[in-house]
């Protein structure tokens, strides 16, 4: 399962590294960290809000926190407002980010991943903001990219050496 980035200075650290990878339109970051702990006033609010949605009760046999587990995966997804006017298009896009790399998370490697949208679509391709073909565009890039970003799997070839 893929984690949600949420504290705004992961997301500065994952724009800080240099770009992994890019496409036309979409820019990946990655870091090899866990993100950050929220800070004590998102803790309160986080737990005041879970506690009456939790149905497990007290639980004092936890091996420890879900988040510590080797091998997690966290993901941000960023469209800024100057790419993408309309919300439904920014809805869209992140979206498909997260479809993507939610279908592709087992040969990503654990850490911090970011996706940004780093160039707009055409308005003069695509005629409305959450077309069927701006929807079939942003997946197919999105898949390339992210195949792209898989390791490879311990049992297969690296190329030919």
């Amino acid at each position: 399962m893929i984690g949600r980035l949420q504290q705004a200075g992961d997301f500065r650290r994952l724009l800080d590294a240099p770009v992994r990878q890019r496409s036309a339109h979409f820019a990946v970051h990655y870091v090899r960290a866990k993100p950050a702990a929220a800070s004590p006033a998102q803790a309160r609010r986080d737990s005041r809000g879970e506690q009456a949605k939790l149905s497990t009760g007290d639980e004092l046999n936890c091996s420890k926190p879900v988040d510590d587990c080797p091998g997690r995966r966290w993901l941000g997804c960023l469209v800024p407002k100057r790419h993408a006017r309309r919300a439904v298009t920014r809805s869209l896009l992140k979206r498909q980010m997260r479809s993507v790399v939610h279908a592709h998370e087992a040969g990503l490697s654990a850490g911090l991943w970011l996706i940004r949208l780093s160039r707009p679509f055409s308005p003069r391709d695509f005629s409305s903001a959450a077309s069927q073909a701006l929807r079939r565009a942003a997946r197919l890039e999105l898949e390339r990219l992210v195949k792209s970003l898989a390791a490879p799997m311990p049992d297969q070839p690296r190329g030919s050496d």
